[in-house]
């Protein structure tokens, strides 16, 4: 290492999820440019460019905050995030923090579904990680109490969306995924904007 070079930040965040198995958490959490309906700190998130699930894609974040100078002013926090990896099998995914105004220079992060051993009921974890430069104006610790927030935030999220959904089809009575009605699939897939049958079929 270079002499006064600054060494690469690391941290880890995790969270539990009871109830849902990682079969059912999956496709919720590789729907890559829909963030913000689990992470409701952001206003927004998209797609920019890119194959959906596909390395490359590349997804718009922005969140709003107060502006540092005080009062009423509102500043929009903003970022262009690319997708490196994405293992549905292992149940990973691995992305970079490209242009932004958050003072990132080098951001590379991985979110993993773990399954959670040796309790009764069903669970899993979500696993999420970061290596970057040294970001000014903020502390390895803000970054990693950042993600334990972050974290925490989503797994509460997605396990409220879970338990809305199966609330759902135990309403509607579905026997079979051959049988469900068009206008009940559409009115659930706008809602939860992930891929409806995967979680029914591990549902059921």
């Amino acid at each position: 290492m270079e002499e006064g070079s600054n060494p690469k930040w690391e941290g880890k965040a995790t969270a539990n999820l009871v109830g849902s198995t990682p079969e059912q958490v999956w496709p919720l959490l590789e729907d890559f440019c829909n963030l913000n309906k689990y992470l409701t700190t952001l206003d927004t998130c998209y797609r920019v460019e890119g194959e959906l699930g596909k390395p490359g894609l590349i997804r718009y974040c922005g969140a709003t905050v107060p502006s540092p100078s005080g009062g009423d002013e509102k500043l929009t926090l903003w970022c262009h995030e690319k997708l490196l990896a994405m293992d549905p099998i292992g149940r990973l995914m691995t992305y970079v923090v490209l242009d932004n105004n958050m003072g990132f220079k080098s951001y590379e992060s991985t979110i993993k579904l773990l399954p959670i051993d040796g309790d009764d009921e069903p669970g899993c974890r979500i696993e999420w990680s970061f290596v970057t430069d040294p970001v000014e104006g903020n502390t390895q610790e803000d970054l990693v109490n950042y993600l334990n927030s972050s974290v925490r935030t989503m797994a509460m999220n997605m396990e409220n969306a879970l338990k809305s959904l199966w609330k759902e089809i135990r309403k509607e009575k579905i026997p079979l995924v051959d049988n469900v009605d068009a206008s009940f699939l559409g009115r659930i897939c706008g809602c939860y904007s992930f891929d409806y049958f995967k979680v029914l079929l591990v549902l059921m």
